[in-house]
């Protein structure tokens, strides 16, 4: 295949788009919204061989052709786990994994309940957004904590990233704005922090660079610009689609409210069914190499999708149906040394957000067929505008 994939169809209906993919072929040459020739991978064995393979790098240095629709990270936000391959990955990567294990994110489970429960007391009205009323500000409250952000510095942080997350054309301008107005707002926030420490994730890295040079100032700033967009978006996005699989699937709602089904294997499937995030980082290939019988040769843009991947036929069974409980694992948070560095937050917040809401809700239900929901027009990340929900089920 050529020509430009990623056109207005795809973005709407990625799910149908990625299986007539699958079918053509295991890896489809076309280009960017901004014209980059990429090589987009669609089948899962070959997306997760790829995502362990050292033989595709990060580093945009690899490259031999240019452009990365249209909204390429300035260099001084450049400098991220994201583009980068070890050893320095690794060094970057040691310095904030600690703070994003399971233990330390399991004690900061009480807060995340707080930050839960105080949402959805401001609930009022029998019908409202549950994006808007508590996965979104959830997920920006929570990564503003651990980082240890003040509420005051949160206000335009949403209107960035959504214009970040568009995938027009023309919008590489706007995208180059929000970027430099976050790169200002990082900036002083160090500054700030500096002035100002606490005990937060951010002070600890401001403390790495300053007192052991682990690492220099635009990583610093790279790398909490990676931590702050990530943790929002990903998250934001985790608990609307977990919402919105079990309103729409009595069978695993009624076992989850009984207990019956654990909340970790609705989150597993719903990761599967609804990845949050569409694409892996695009890499770059440092030899010739074959994936799936296909010759690519070395400096090639590569694009993994995990969306596609994750509901690959010959992976599993009837892979639209929401099933939990399946054998295979899911590539939504990613695979080797790439995965998701947030994974262990982004459920906690899934877990507390999906059971603490159907506990104060019990006739919780949609206020718009799911044909009618829209969502985010993303390359990225899969999530939703809006989920309109009644929250006290149907008026009498």
């Amino acid at each position: 295949m050529t020509g430009t994939l990623f056109d207005a169809d795809l973005l709407a209906d990625p799910h149908t788009g990625y299986a007539r993919l699958r079918q053509a072929g295991p890896v489809n040459r076309t280009t960017t919204p901004d014209g980059a020739p990429v090589w987009l991978v669609t089948r899962y064995a070959d997306v997760r061989a790829a995502l362990a393979d050292p033989r595709l790098s990060l580093d945009k240095r690899s490259s031999r052709t240019s452009g990365d629709h249209g909204a390429s990270m300035p260099p001084e936000l450049d400098a991220h786990l994201l583009n980068l391959d070890p050893p320095d990955h690794t060094r970057l990567r040691r310095l904030v994994s600690q703070a994003f294990s399971p233990r330390t994110v399991q004690a900061f489970r009480p807060r995340v309940q707080a930050r839960t429960d105080a949402l959805l007391d401001r609930v009022t009205g029998p019908v409202g957004d549950l994006m808007a009323a508590l996965a979104t500000p959830l997920a920006l409250t929570v990564i503003c904590d651990v980082l240890g952000i003040a509420d005051e510095h949160r206000h335009d942080f949403r209107q960035w990233t959504d214009t970040l997350r568009s995938p027009a054309p023309d919008a590489a301008l706007a995208s180059r704005q929000a970027l430099g107005h976050m790169y200002r707002f990082l900036v002083d926030l160090i500054a700030e922090k500096r002035d100002h420490p606490s005990d937060d994730l951010l002070t600890r890295m401001i403390e790495a660079r300053d007192a052991h040079d682990r690492l220099s100032e635009p990583e610093l700033v790279a790398l909490t610009f990676l931590i702050l967009f990530a943790g929002y978006d990903n998250s934001a996005n985790l608990v609307g689609s977990s919402a919105l699989a079990l309103l729409t699937h009595p069978g695993p709602l009624h076992a989850l409210r009984t207990g019956a089904l654990p909340v970790d294997q609705v989150l597993d499937e719903v990761l599967r069914w609804q990845s949050s995030s569409m694409m892996a980082s695009r890499r770059f290939t440092l030899e010739d190499i074959e994936i799936g019988g296909v010759a690519i040769a070395a400096g090639e843009r590569i694009w993994l999708s995990l969306i596609s991947a994750n509901r690959d036929e010959d992976r599993f069974e009837e892979p639209e149906d929401f099933r939990t409980g399946r054998a295979a694992p899911h590539l939504g948070f990613g695979h080797g040394i790439h995965y998701c560095l947030g994974a262990a937050l982004a459920r906690l917040e899934a877990d507390i957000a999906v059971t603490t809401l159907l506990r104060r809700f019990p006739a919780l239900t949609l206020d718009r067929p799911v044909g009618e929901l829209v969502w985010a027009a993303s390359l990225r990340s899969r999530g939703l505008r809006e989920l309109p929900v009644r929250w006290h089920g149907p008026a009498s």
